[in-house]
């Protein structure tokens, strides 16, 4: 069931690319107005959800917190603009590496002790994302390699807190209630560089209300059943899940290295978690 319920999760991350791809790629809205409005969707989705979950389990007050909404709103901005001047595969690149070293950081300094096969799966699965990516690498813009950096760090440390939430949908919800007023500010400030489309505010509520919302209502069930190495590895299935919507959805090109990327990636996921399996299983016997 775990295994399901964390392929949802990344075909949700996925799909919330493709979205914000193309929303922000074809103009049809300017980076803050699509933040600002997917926060605030995601938060009209979530907070009913919320109210029935606390009825359920009576007693809990978990709603989330102030540092989780900040490193969420970091992600979620910083990740709209730079895409702006990076290239979708360096922007790739560096968001992914940047998830990798906060969230296994993290947990190093929390006591895990990742073995071999996962430091193996981490470097092949890593491997497979430079490949896909490096025929679009360009000299990338200082700005928006900053602001990627900044967005993975942000996600990163969004995961992690996540990994304690005892209440997923509740958690979720009030970090992006919390969320909502750092957005309308970021859309106050650039105020002048407003540009909104029909087809953009749509683009930018789906995002908000499903893949991001419920998608990451559904991350914060599945942390609880990774440890943050695995769970960091396990995201760098993301551009490759989104790789094949952009064929099934935006007519995209299929090639050969797309596929040698793709074993790659899967490859060393699948090292990193089914051997850690392995290893738990015959310590247990």
């Amino acid at each position: 069931m775990v295994a399901l319920l964390t392929l949802l999760t990344m075909i949700a991350f996925a799909a919330n690319s493709l979205l914000c791809r193309m929303a922000l790629a074809d103009g049809a809205i300017d980076p803050m107005a699509f933040t600002a409005i997917r926060i605030t969707s995601g938060a009209a989705v979530l907070l009913p959800w919320a109210y029935f979950a606390r009825r359920r389990r009576a007693g809990s007050r978990e709603s989330g917190s102030w540092a989780s909404a900040a490193a969420l709103m970091v992600y979620a901005l910083g990740f709209s603009i730079a895409y702006r001047s990076l290239d979708t595969g360096v922007g790739a690149l560096i968001l992914f590496g940047a998830v990798q070293a906060t969230m296994i950081g993290a947990g190093v300094v929390g006591g895990e002790r990742p073995r071999l096969a996962e430091w193996s799966g981490l470097v092949l699965a890593m491997s497979g994302l430079v490949y896909l990516v490096r025929p679009g690498m360009t000299s990338p813009d200082p700005v928006g390699v900053s602001l990627m950096l900044a967005s993975g760090v942000g996600w990163g440390v969004y995961s992690v807190r996540g990994r304690s939430s005892g209440l997923p949908v509740a958690a979720t919800a009030g970090n992006f209630l919390r969320s909502v007023p750092l957005a309308v500010g970021a859309l106050l400030v650039g105020l002048e560089s407003l540009h909104v489309t029909p087809r953009g505010v749509a683009l930018a509520a789906i995002s908000g209300g499903i893949t991001s919302g419920l998608g990451y209502a559904l991350w914060y069930t599945v942390l609880r059943h990774l440890t943050t190495t695995r769970a960091a590895i396990v995201q760098l299935s993301v551009p490759v899940i989104a790789a094949a919507g952009g064929i099934a959805f935006l007519s995209e090109p299929a090639t050969m290295r797309l596929a040698v990327s793709t074993v790659l990636i899967l490859g060393g996921i699948g090292l990193a978690i089914v051997v850690r399996g392995r290893t738990r299983l015959a310590e247990n016997r």
